[in-house]
């Protein structure tokens, strides 16, 4: 078998084939024979969190569309977005997508960005998604719904979607060189952070008004808060231990508890990281990708949070296992698992077939990183058992989802499921999954990856291959030329 042919999800001979092909690849991922539905179903029982009661256990996680309007407000497309989501059931909507909390935060010219000028619209996001969902599902009973708030950091492109226009914490030695910016670009200065993180707050306060019920402090995908949890070079105090590093975060959350107290407080966090890695030049041609491989790195590797240090292709939970003793003091029971980055090594948090644009064919089966998801969420979740996790990665699994996720559910490895990529263009799917109904294959995300590559070349966001709606959309035919072009 050549490299990158990997079995795909619907090849496999039912949960019988699945199951066997896992014991192929030496993993253990649990895999239930029949998904139940109705009351007695793990997927279907309610779970209470700080105050909150969440309905069932299948959740949306965070995703934007890079198609808000350039001052910050939903588009057309973002509201199509959001109604979905609540037309899809869940009763738990992880942040709708990131909101920057000002516009120099920016991951994209078009990224939702909570100002007083939008803070309405923002609001009215809210109100759309409960409309959808008393429309699917006859009520809004325990919908919970919150609000990511993001500065991106070292990936902000707050004007001009091919140009960084960085904020960082520290000098990175890989990723500097990686995304072209000079070895002595100055680092974000300790006033500044100040001032940011009085922005955080103000956002915050915001999303209270707007009946939002809680609010995640974004810490993952190597945006600025997930940055700082690696900032061992960065004197100061946001730099050097991890007390200093978890800061940025500790005074982000003590400010909203003290300036919106309705306000509930989670936290996505990239658990483990690993170096950034390219295609291997040596397997890579024209219009074809190579295999991922990892950077040039030294060791130690310190820049990757929650990886060994020794070996940074390795996770390591130790300092993970910290920064959550310290979110218990804070008051934060409340955490979606996810991990790595988009930008530079996307593998590790969404394991796909084909990669998009910027990235690398997959280095080793994509289950495998599922699995690697998983098992960080159950080991987490036994040494936290006090804490509601919601773990990610899972779109590859397909038409297997529903097994896994009862099964993980059941066995105590996790508390909530996070739908990503896989709702785009099949909403309706966690209603389907609760009320019995055969997952429509049909509708079934197959990774490929184009609500990645459209964004990264300024494209909106969106199901091209699967949602009608992008497929007649004057941007799929922007999409078509320009991947006819790289392979070409």
């Amino acid at each position: 078998m050549k490299f990158g042919d990997y079995p795909k999800a619907g090849s496999l001979d039912g949960v019988t084939g699945f199951r066997n092909y896992m014991q192929s690849l030496e993993i253990e991922m649990p895999c239930d024979d029949i998904v139940a539905h109705g009351r007695t179903s793990p997927l279907a029982a309610p779970v209470e969190i700080d105050g909150m009661k969440i309905g069932h256990r299948l959740a949306i996680q965070p995703m934007e569309g890079w198609d808000c309007e350039r001052d910050g407000k939903p588009s057309e497309n973002t509201k199509r977005r959001w109604r979905r989501f609540g037309l899809s059931g869940a009763k738990l909507i992880w942040g709708g997508e990131a909101c920057a909390v000002r516009f120099d935060g920016r991951a994209n010219p078009k990224q939702l960005t909570m100002t007083e000028e939008s803070q309405s619209e923002i609001a009215a996001l809210r109100d759309i998604v409960i409309a959808a969902h008393k429309e699917a599902t006859g009520n809004d009973d325990d919908l919970v719904i919150g609000l990511q708030l993001t500065h991106s950091g070292r990936f902000c492109k707050p004007n001009d979607n091919t140009r960084f226009e960085s904020i960082i914490a520290y000098n990175h030695p890989l990723l500097d060189r990686k995304f072209g910016y000079p070895a002595d670009r100055p680092v974000i200065s300790d006033d500044e952070i100040k001032r940011l993180i009085d922005d955080y707050v103000v956002a915050a306060r915001r999303a209270e008004a707007c009946g939002y019920d809680f609010v995640d402090v974004k810490h993952c995908h190597g945006y600025l808060g997930h940055e700082f949890l690696s900032a061992v070079d960065r004197p100061g105090p946001y730099g050097g231990s991890l007390e200093n590093r978890a800061r940025f975060m500790r005074e982000i959350i003590e400010g909203i508890r003290a300036e919106a107290p309705r306000l509930k407080v989670g936290v996505r966090l990239s658990a483990f990281d690993s170096v950034p890695f390219k295609p291997d030049p040596a397997l890579s041609v024209p219009g074809a990708l190579g295999p991922g491989v990892p950077e040039n790195h030294s060791t130690p590797y310190r820049y990757a949070f929650g990886g060994n240090a020794d070996n940074p292709l390795e996770y390591d939970l130790t300092e993970t296992r910290a920064l959550f003793e310290i979110m218990r003091k804070l008051g934060v029971r409340f955490v979606n698992v996810t991990a790595a980055s988009p930008y530079y090594n996307p593998h590790l948090i969404r394991p796909a077939l084909y990669p998009p644009s910027d990235g690398y064919h997959p280095p080793e089966d994509p289950f495998i990183g599922v699995m690697r998801q998983l098992s960080v969420v159950r080991d987490l979740k036994a040494a936290f058992p006090d804490f509601c996790l919601m773990g990610s990665g899972y779109t590859y699994l397909q038409e297997f989802f529903p097994n896994v996720a009862q099964a993980v559910v059941r066995m105590g490895w996790v508390d909530l499921v996070g739908l990503g990529r896989m709702v785009l263009a099949y909403p309706e799917l966690p209603r389907d999954i609760l009320q019995g109904k055969p997952v429509n294959k049909k509708r079934n995300c197959r990774t490929f990856s184009d609500c990645t590559t459209a964004p990264r070349n300024g494209i909106v966001s969106g199901c091209y291959p699967l949602d009608p709606h992008y497929k007649k959309s004057p941007e799929f035919k922007q999409l078509a030329v320009l991947k006819k072009a790289q392979v070409g």
